[in-house]
C-alpha cells in the first residue's frame, strides 16, 4: 500500500515539482451481480480502498506516467492512435483518449499514482483508476462533466481500449459514493437512489479467496453475449425487459445454457428489490438471505463460481455468518459477508484455519467501510 504522501514524495523526486492529488474508491456490490448490462438494478458502495495519483498539467502532448505499486513508467503522445501494448497503462490511456473525444481540453501531464485495492479481488481496481484519473482531467483542464459523464468515460474506456464489455456499475459506484449510504442504480435509466446503511450490530467484511481472475477475453464476454441471445429472441433490448412469462414461454426454443444464465438474471433482479424492501424494514437477517440466495444462482445457473468461493460461503453458512456470496465479476476474487458483530471474530479464526487447511493458502479478511466517491484531496 502506498499512501498520499508517499506520492507526493515520489512525484516531486521523479518529476522536480508538486502536484494535485485526487483518490478515487474500490467498490463493493451488496447485491446485483452480472446485472448492470443487463440494464437491472444494482446496489454497490464505494469504500475506504483506492486510488491514489499525484497529477501536474505540462506544456506539450507528451504524458508521462509511474505507476508506484508496478515500479513501472510509461510515456505517450496524446495524438498516438495506438497507445501503450501494457495493459496497465491502457486504463489512463483511454481515459485521456475518452476525455479528448468527449470535448475536454486535455492536455499533457505528469502523474504519479498507486492505491490499496487488492488486485483480482473484485473490488474494481481498474474502476478506481479509470475514475480517479477521469476526475482528476476533469477538474484540471476544465472539462465540466458531470459524475455520470465521468463514469461513462470510464466504462468506454474498458470496453474500447482493455477488451471488457462491462456494464456501468462499478465506475458509477467510484464516482457518486456517499459515506454511510449503498446506492441503488437503475442501469437502465441511469436514474438512483441513496440507501442510509447502518446495519447497528453487524459487520461488513470481504474475504479474499486470493484466487486471480482475468476478464478480458474470458467467460465473462461469454455470459454477456448469452443473455443478449435471450433479449433478442425475447424482441427486448435487455433481459431487464423480459418477463417470467416471457422467458418460460420461450424455454423450448432456447439453448439450456442461455436459459440458465437468464434464469439467474431475472432472479437477481427479483432479490435486489427484496433487499431493498428488507433494508427500508431493518430486517438485515432477510438482506443476508437473499445473499446466499444470490450466490446460489451465481454458482448453479450463472457458473462464475469456483471452488475457493464456495468453500468460503459454505463456511459462512456453517459458521453462523447472516449472509454471504460471492462478489464481483466471479472466478476468483472475493466474497462478501454480512456477520453479527458478537460472531465476527470466531468467523475469520475459522475460516482462516479451515481456508488454509484445504487449499494450502491464506484468505485475505478485508474490513469494510462505506465511504466518499471520487474527490480531490
Amino acid at each position: 500500500m502506498i499512501d498520499t504522501q508517499s506520492l507526493k514524495a515520489l512525484f516531486a523526486a521523479r518529476f522536480g515539482t508538486e502536484g494535485v492529488a485526487y483518490f478515487a474508491p474500490g467498490r463493493i456490490n451488496l447485491i446485483g451481480e452480472h446485472t448492470d448490462y443487463n440494464g437491472g438494478f444494482v446496489f454497490p458502495g464505494a469504500v475506504g480502498q483506492g486510488i491514489s495519483a499525484v497529477i501536474r498539467p505540462q506544456a506539450g502532448p507528451t504524458v508521462r506516467l509511474f505507476a508506484a505499486d508496478l515500479g513501472r513508467s510509461c510515456t505517450f503522445d496524446l495524438t498516438d492512435e495506438a497507445g501503450p501494448s501494457d495493459v496497465n497503462f491502457r486504463y489512463v490511456y483511454g481515459v485521456v483518449r475518452e476525455l479528448l473525444a468527449a470535448g475536454v481540453g486535455v492536455g499533457g501531464f505528469d502523474a504519479v499514482y498507486g492505491g490499496d485495492v487488492p488486485l483480482g479481488a473484485g473490488m474494481s481496481s481498474s474502476a478506481a483508476l479509470e475514475s480517479c484519473f477521469a476526475y482528476a482531467l476533469n477538474d484540471l483542464f476544465g472539462g465540466g462533466l458531470d459524475r455520470m459523464a465521468l463514469a461513462r468515460i470510464g466504462q468506454a474506456t474498458e470496453h474500447r481500449y482493455v477488451g471488457v464489455n462491462c456494464g456501468i456499475m462499478d465506475q458509477f459506484a467510484s464516482l457518486h459514493g456517499r459515506k454511510g449510504s449503498l446506492v441503488r442504480l437503475d442501469c437502465r435509466s441511469g436514474r438512483f437512489e441513496y440507501y442510509p446503511w447502518r446495519p447497528e450490530g453487524y459487520r461488513l467484511l470481504l474475504i479474499n479467496s486470493c484466487v486471480k481472475h482475468e476478464l478480458v477475453g474470458s467467460p465473462y464476454n461469454e455470459r454477456r453475449a448469452s443473455c443478449e441471445r435471450v433479449a433478442a429472441m425475447a424482441r427486448v433490448e435487455t433481459l431487464r425487459d423480459c418477463s417470467w412469462a416471457m422467458l418460460n414461454a420461450m424455454r423450448v426454443r432456447i439453448d439450456a445454457v442461455d436459459y440458465r444464465r437468464a434464469t439467474y438474471v431475472l432472479g437477481e433482479h427479483d432479490r435486489v428489490v427484496a433487499v431493498c424492501d428488507a433494508l427500508e424494514a431493518g430486517d438485515y437477517e432477510e438482506v443476508g438471505h437473499q445473499m446466499y440466495l444470490t450466490h446460489e444462482g451465481l454458482k448453479r445457473e450463472y457458473e462464475v463460481s469456483c471452488p475457493e468461493l464456495d468453500f468460503l460461503v459454505d463456511e459462512a453458512r456453517r459458521l453462523g455468518v447472516s449472509g454471504a456470496r460471492l462478489m464481483g465479476g466471479g472466478f476468483g476474487g472475493c466474497t462478501i459477508n454480512l456477520v453479527r458483530s458478537e460472531r465476527c471474530d470466531r468467523f475469520l479464526d475459522e475460516v482462516q484455519r479451515t481456508y488454509h487447511d484445504r487449499f494450502g493458502v491464506d484468505c485475505q479478511p478485508i474490513p469494510v467501510a462505506i465511504g466518499d466517491g471520487a474527490r480531490k484531496l
